[in-house]
């Protein structure tokens, strides 16, 4: 089978399909000064992850893992800045959510599945 092209995946012909992905992962890297647009993106990637296959939907699986997972840093982090130690884990939420949405902006450039969505690390 040939490999799938990123612009017509899915979709009409030159259609690009790679526009939604990109706009979620420019809103998870402002959702750290605007918080609703991590949840808002979130949203979005459910809402159109339906509709995607093949190596777009492992952009959108992976940034939903990148919200629920960030949540958890972010909420870890919160619970324990009490103790100061949660500066530090919200410290590495912070660059570890930038690193993900890099990465995923990168392989969204080149026409990449995300390899192995599911990991937490980036």
């Amino acid at each position: 089978m040939s490999e799938i092209s990123g612009s017509t995946a899915g979709g009409a012909p030159g259609k690009d399909q790679t526009l939604m992905p990109k706009i979620i992962y420019v809103l998870y890297l402002i959702s750290p000064i605007v918080g609703l647009t991590g949840l808002i993106g979130a949203i979005v990637a459910y809402v159109y992850r339906g509709d995607s296959s093949g190596w777009l939907r492992t952009h959108y699986d992976f940034q939903i893992r990148t919200f629920w997972m960030g949540l958890v840093y972010m909420i870890v982090g919160l619970l324990l800045s009490f103790v100061l130690i949660g500066y530090l884990v919200l410290l590495f939420w912070f660059v570890w959510l930038i690193i993900r949405c890099v990465k995923g902006l990168k392989a969204l450039g080149e026409g990449q599945a995300v390899s192995n969505p599911e990991r937490w690390s980036w």
